[in-house]
């Protein structure tokens, strides 16, 4: 039998690996790496340099494919991220067919948390589900960009008793409603926090958490906002991708 392991890795910093999640690298005898281009590649190095950290017996390999992207444009979100999910199935099927031999462990390195706006999980059950591969597989858990950017700017997720909602930009952007007093916002491509009504509302903003190029900013959205919407034009521009995270807690 194949076995199989989806570790998440943290947020950005070596120093995010749970003590689970160093036993589980130490199992797994080939990595598959999912490329995203040149402009992400530092997303590879990290997960080279977490292998060679951590790791005490090096008999493992890495295999890279390239990682299909979504759609984008004039399309229909749900449908074009359905199609990205059934092209990486595809590739994992295989990967896991061709470069894992029966008896062998592989390892998927998820960057944050397997699940939180991941979908690794779901493709290996609908391969599963579709009967193309024979292999179970484990969760490891690691240390989410939500976790990462309020330890880093100090503050809890939470005011007392109330509660916290997790959402994605889009959602924000279409002008989603919350109850909810703390709004964590995840996958913002469109500045979103632009569009919040009440100006007085505060966000703390992260990006690039846990590595060396970390920004933060916090304050009211009256102060800060387009401060954040300049910096963050800026770091896309010089890296040429960019992951950040936002806390909006309500006055």
């Amino acid at each position: 039998m194949k076995h199989l392991l989806v570790i998440g890795i943290g947020a950005g910093n070596p120093d995010y690996i749970t003590m689970q999640a160093v036993k589980a690298l130490n199992r797994v005898d080939v990595f598959f790496l999912m490329d995203k281009g040149q402009r992400k590649h530092k997303l590879i190095d990290l997960r080279r340099e977490i292998c060679e950290r951590y790791i005490t017996q090096p008999t493992y390999r890495f295999v890279e494919a390239h990682s299909p992207e979504r759609e984008r444009g004039d399309v229909d979100y749900a449908i074009s991220v359905d199609e990205l999910n059934r092209a990486r199935q595809q590739t994992f099927e295989r990967l896991i067919n061709d470069e894992l031999a029966d008896g062998q462990c592989g390892g998927f390195l998820v960057w944050g948390d397997p699940a939180l706006y991941d979908s690794t999980v779901r493709i290996l059950q609908a391969i599963l589900a579709a009967g193309t591969c024979v292999f179970d597989f484990d969760v490891i858990p690691g240390i989410t960009s939500v976790q990462a950017l309020a330890a880093q700017h100090k503050v809890p997720l939470n005011a007392i008793g109330r509660s916290v909602e997790i959402t994605t930009g889009r959602r924000l952007a279409a002008g989603q409603a919350s109850e909810a007093d703390s709004l964590v916002v995840m996958l913002d491509a469109e500045d979103a926090y632009q569009r919040v009504a009440d100006r007085q509302t505060e966000i703390f903003w992260g990006a690039y958490l846990g590595t060396p190029d970390e920004i933060l900013l916090s304050g009211r959205l009256a102060d800060v906002a387009d401060e954040i919407e300049r910096v963050r034009k800026a770091a896309r521009a010089q890296h040429g991708w960019i992951m950040d995270t936002y806390l909006l807690r309500k006055p």
